[in-house]
């Protein structure tokens, strides 16, 4: 059996502090990776991210950058890669929601927020650290999105514009830098149980995250892991001819909702 090998691979995970980036930057760093933790404002929470990984043999170190700040996630790129070398693997996990208000009646400076950390920031990283990966001659961006490109929670349509322009420009770097060695990829988890799912699912649907455990196809709503277990199949050797996908991680929901007929 293949094992999944990153020694020597340089990891920047966005949001990488907690829950599913937590997930995801440990799943990184077990595998051999050097992970730059990237945290807006909990450091602490970043910190003991980088305290598992190292515990566990790996190296690590946190980043403080919100990235929807140009100027902040060029010294972040800048700062990481000084500490482990060029970067080659990036993880744009980071993100913001909305809820509460149809798209008619979202205020612009609001859809701009929202563009700002889950599309503009992932687009100027990008600009960041292609360079560094097209002299590597290899790397791979996984953006995580969400099922709400797919299909709406009440008054998600904002949050879901927001992630499908970030969408586009994964589908635009699997295109563009194919020749540089390069992957770019999409992972769209249902509702995941973190504190953040949580909050979204008590402001959209008025239910705990116990309720929607119970209503999920498997039993659960989708587990930090079980995203964080696809990213490292994706920046792995065993996907060396993936690249310009969408992998849903929901656990049959989108199924189970297009088998649906609509209420009318």
């Amino acid at each position: 059996m293949r094992e999944i090998d990153l020694k020597g691979r340089v990891a920047l995970v966005t949001g990488g502090g907690r829950g599913v980036g937590r997930a995801i930057s440990i799943a990184l760093g077990e595998a051999g990776a050097a992970v730059a933790v990237n945290f807006r404002r909990d450091d602490s929470a970043a910190q003991e991210t980088v305290d598992t990984i190292r515990e566990a043999g790996g190296t690590a170190a946190a980043f403080a950058a919100t990235i929807g700040d140009a100027e902040a996630t060029a010294a972040m790129v800048e700062a990481a890669s000084a500490a482990f070398g060029a970067i080659d693997i990036v993880v744009n996990n980071a993100g913001i929601a909305s809820r509460g208000k149809s798209i008619l009646d979202t205020d612009p400076t609001e859809l701009q927020r929202l563009m700002a950390v889950n599309a503009f920031g992932p687009h100027r990283l990008a600009q960041l650290v292609v360079p560094q990966m097209r002299m590597a001659g290899r790397g791979d961006f996984v953006f995580i999105s969400s099922v709400e490109t797919q299909m709406l929670a009440p008054n998600g349509a904002p949050y879901g514009m927001s992630k499908t322009a970030m969408e586009a420009l994964a589908m635009a770097l699997a295109k563009e830098e194919v020749g540089y060695g390069i992957h770019s990829n999409v992972v769209a988890p249902g509702l995941v149980g973190t504190e953040m799912g949580k909050k979204l699912v008590a402001a959209a649907l008025g239910v705990d995250i116990e309720t929607l455990d119970a209503r999920a196809p498997y039993g659960h709503v989708c587990r930090p892991q079980e995203v964080a277990d696809v990213v490292l199949f994706l920046v792995s050797g065993l996907a060396g001819y993936v690249t310009g996908q969408r992998i849903t991680v929901d656990g049959g929901l989108t199924a189970a909702h297009a088998a649906t007929p609509p209420t009318l």
